[in-house]
Order: structure tokens, then sequence, then C-alpha cells
């Protein structure tokens, strides 16, 4: 499993439409209030159950998003969602709508670009309420490629009975 994520964390690292995105959130969340970061989950939450979604579209339409969603279908079921995270911890790129917007609150964003350039995170098997698999996450602190510093996180939803 670590090889295989190490492989996609690689072709993350080297899509400049991931990278673009991720550098576009962190200018746009750049200075945001904890206040701030509540309030646009909140927002996402909402737009989950309404019809007009547009901070939710805006995301899942990006270039960035459609290559995670790629990824997904190429990973042949291996791979359930991939959420790339800015670093505040609010989604930059997403395959699929996820729960909430902002991970920052969570191990999957704490324990990685929260403690580095070699943060990691792997959780215990859990049903995943957005995909419906039992899956494992697997995280990690996502690098510029350039500068190796780090730009946010990654967590891959492994399906947990593909490995």
């Amino acid at each position: 499993m670590q090889d295989f994520v190490t492989r996609q964390m690689d072709l993350i690292a080297a899509s400049p439409a991931i990278m673009a995105a991720v550098a576009n959130a962190n200018e746009a969340h750049a200075g945001v209030t904890e206040a701030d970061v509540i309030a646009l989950d909140e927002t996402w939450r909402q737009e989950i159950a309404s019809a007009s979604r547009p901070l939710i579209s805006n995301l899942t339409g990006s270039d960035a998003s459609m290559q995670l969603r790629m990824m997904v279908k190429e990973s042949e079921g291996r791979i359930a969602e991939i959420i790339v995270m800015d670093t505040v911890g609010l989604n930059a790129a997403i395959s699929g709508i996820t729960s909430d917007y902002w991970q920052g609150d969570e191990a999957k964003h704490q324990e990685t670009f929260g403690a580095g350039p070699t943060g990691a995170h792997t959780s215990d098997v859990e049903l995943d309420a957005s995909t419906g698999v039992y899956a494992v996450q697997a995280s990690r602190t996502l690098l510029d490629p350039d500068s190796g510093e780090p730009v946010g996180a990654v967590t891959f939803g492994l399906d947990s009975l593909s490995f």
C-alpha cells in the first residue's frame, strides 16, 4: 500500500493543474480566521442538501478535481476517493463530494501538513460515509516539487479489500 500511495503522490505533485489548484487555494485562504473557515464549512454542508451548490460546483468542476476523478477511475477500485487540501485544511481539489469542506480539524491534515514535510497519517479501516466503502485513509504532506516546501496535504481513501 505504501508504494502505491507514493506513486499516486508523485502523480499529484507532477500535475500542473493540481498544484495550481493548491496554490490558488492557499492564496485565496491566506489570512482566513477560524470563524471564516467554520462559515465556509457550514456553507458547504448546507450546499450538500441543496439544489444550488456554487461552492461545491466550483471545486468539483475544476481541472484538478477532474484529474483526481480520472485517477480514481484508473485505479480499478483501489482508490475510493482523493482529497487534496491547502495549508488551512480546506479542500483544494476532490474526486467526489466530501461530507465537509474543512479537513484541518482532522488527523488527515493535522498529522500531515501540521507535522511538516514528512508528515503521514494512516487511519483504521472504517466505513467511509461519502463513498460507502470500507476504507483506510492514507494521508501525506504535499510538497512543492520545486522547493520541497509543504503546500498542503493529500488523502487517499483506499478500498481496504483491494490491498
